[in-house]
């Protein structure tokens, strides 16, 4: 009974009427990491740098020591604007880290981490919980637009940390005043931005032209954070005492999207999709709760918790078996009605999603999508394309289609690389290969 009470201390925090505050934009303004002046600031400050040996190298006057350390400065100075600059530009284009506390490693969104229990709830009637009706601000940031960001005090999981959103273009019209969007919560890899599905993969610009056509359902996309503590990867685990990250996934967020938007209720109208190690997060919280997701999207995933060095849902065999979406779904008495879309290339996904296709027992069924070396590495290149060809499939599997089977995606521009990132070249081109 304890951690109950320790449970409703918390709620006690919290209340019934109160508006959670809007984002924390301080993070994103002025000299942020990600910020536009820092980065101006980096290519200003290489620039300098190159040129202060080319003017002075020559020019230095004293003795010879004194010179020796003035040049060996500026090429210091050099090489750590360079070095700097080329961080900077990675960064943005992946969302590594979001921002400075991120990098060093001082962020720590737990307030409290009660223990919950199997289910992670803490036998909380969540249903009699009160609404929290929260405020979003634009999201600022490369790739942002139409992305609305609001901080989040999860009221079962203990964490406080920015949800963003993008809601659809069907969303603001007359004729959907009434009508309720599937949701599709989007977690990155490790490390990893929220920000990075809207910024690097482009899902918005991807899925938006293709909604309007109908050839996409309207879905709202919803990306919360997930790293939640510094240095880590929490693998969307509930740690008593350190993280209650399941909750906060798959409790907290969608309930306070639920809360705040035109949403269909869980699990019906819920899947969650994420990539690297946030694709075994995906599919760990399908698996773990088919009462909250119908569907989970997996793009490099893998199954078992070890496979992520940093991952806290790895440090021991009881905490790991409880983590891995194959054990979980090997051992479960009822196979849960869920759907799994999971790509992977050779030694990247494809063997854990063939494991968790030859275990599978009706209802519960997997689509594996074989994307070839050749697509690639593990990175946003090879992701980026799979966006549609995912997105099309949750289209029909949760019902969306108003027009008949959605039509095989085909790839982006007719780029080959596209069409083998996506699974979706000939089988000439990508035989499927262990």
């Amino acid at each position: 009974m304890r951690p109950r009470v320790r449970v409703r201390q918390f709620l006690g925090k919290c209340p019934d009427s109160s508006v959670n505050p809007g984002p924390a934009l301080r993070l994103y303004g002025g000299m942020s990491l990600t910020g536009t002046a820092f980065l101006y600031t980096l290519i200003v400050l290489s620039v300098v740098a190159v040129a202060l040996p080319l003017v002075l190298w020559s020019r230095i006057r004293g003795p010879r020591a004194l010179r020796a350390v003035a040049r060996v400065l500026m090429l210091l100075f050099a090489q750590g604007t360079a070095v700097s600059l080329v961080f900077v530009l990675v960064n943005n284009a992946n969302n590594l880290y979001d921002n400075w506390a991120d990098l060093l490693g001082t962020g720590n969104h737990v307030q409290q981490a009660a223990d919950l229990g199997t289910n992670g709830t803490g036998g909380i009637a969540l249903k009699r919980l009160p609404k929290v009706r929260q405020t979003f601000g634009p999201a600022n940031g490369p790739g942002m637009n139409g992305v609305r960001v609001t901080q989040l005090k999860g009221r079962v999981s203990g964490v406080n940390a920015e949800v963003y959103v993008w809601l659809p273009p069907q969303y603001g019209q007359p004729a959907y005043r009434h009508h309720r969007f599937p949701v599709v919560e989007l977690l990155p890899g490790y490390p990893g931005s929220a920000k990075a599905w809207f910024g690097s993969l482009h899902a918005q610009q991807q899925l938006g032209r293709l909604m309007r056509g109908g050839q996409v359902a309207p879905f709202i996309l919803v990306a919360p954070r997930t790293n939640l503590l510094a240095g880590v990867d929490t693998g969307c685990a509930n740690i008593p005492g350190t993280v209650d990250a399941d909750t906060w996934l798959s409790v907290d967020v969608p309930m306070m999207v639920m809360d705040n938007f035109r949403a269909e209720p869980a699990p019906r109208g819920w899947a969650v999709a994420g990539y690297s190690a946030g694709a075994h997060c995906a599919v760990k919280l399908a698996v773990a709760h088919p009462d909250r997701y119908r569907a989970a999207v997996s793009l490099s995933g893998y199954n078992d918790p070890v496979d992520e060095r940093a991952s806290l849902a790895a440090q021991n065999p009881a905490l790991r078996a409880a983590n891995n979406p194959y054990v979980l779904l090997r051992e479960s008495r009822t196979p849960p009605a869920i759907a799994l879309y999971l790509s992977g290339q050779p030694h990247d996904g494809y063997e854990a999603a063939v494991s968790l296709e030859q275990i599978a027992k009706a209802p519960t069924t997997v689509r594996v999508v074989y994307i070839p070396k050749s697509a690639g590495g593990h990175t946003m290149a090879l992701w980026r394309p799979q966006v549609v060809p995912a997105f099309r499939w949750l289209t029909e599997l949760m019902g969306q289609a108003r027009t008949g089977p959605v039509p095989p995606a085909s790839s982006t521009a007719g780029s080959p690389h596209a069409a083998l990132a996506s699974g979706t070249a000939p089988r000439s081109t990508a035989a499927r290969r262990p």
